[in-house]
């Protein structure tokens, strides 16, 4: 009896529900919030870094260079060094990068869009938690 052909890994199907499948190492990008702020900027125009600091509120100059570290490495941004001195380095989106851009777009416009509804969602369930918090308060007294 011979044995079946097994095919490599990295030519079956991907399974994202799977722990082990590495599409969930691109979702995790997706779902990052500074890879997304990220590229949404870079699809503008390329920038310097401090130009992105500036313009993402909140983010850490630990967490910025960490995340274009990631894009870069994902081939999703491109690290340019222009040789003036001081040294420039400058920041862009790859081909790959818009494609993902243009898929996460929608994304962020239905959370512009729906911000309010969440919003007032989540006070619902804050109130109601709330008040089942302090009807089982009140029954132990």
């Amino acid at each position: 009896m011979q044995a079946p052909d097994l095919q490599p890994a990295s030519e079956l199907a991907p399974n994202v529900y799977s722990a082990d499948c590495p599409t969930r190492l691109i979702l995790d990008r997706v779902g990052d919030k500074w890879a997304v702020l990220l590229l949404g900027l870079l699809t503008e125009a390329p920038r310097r870094f401090n130009e992105l600091r500036r313009r993402i509120g909140g983010i850490s100059q630990k967490m910025l260079s960490q995340t274009l570290k990631s894009l870069e490495r994902d081939g999703l941004v491109r690290r340019d060094v222009i040789p003036t001195v001081p040294v420039t380095v400058e920041y862009s989106i790859t081909e790959l990068g818009i494609t993902l851009a243009d898929a996460v777009e929608p994304l962020r416009r239905w959370a512009e869009q729906h911000l309010a509804e969440v919003q007032a969602a989540q006070q619902r369930y804050d109130s109601a938690l709330a008040s089942d918090a302090r009807a089982a308060s009140n029954r132990r007294l």
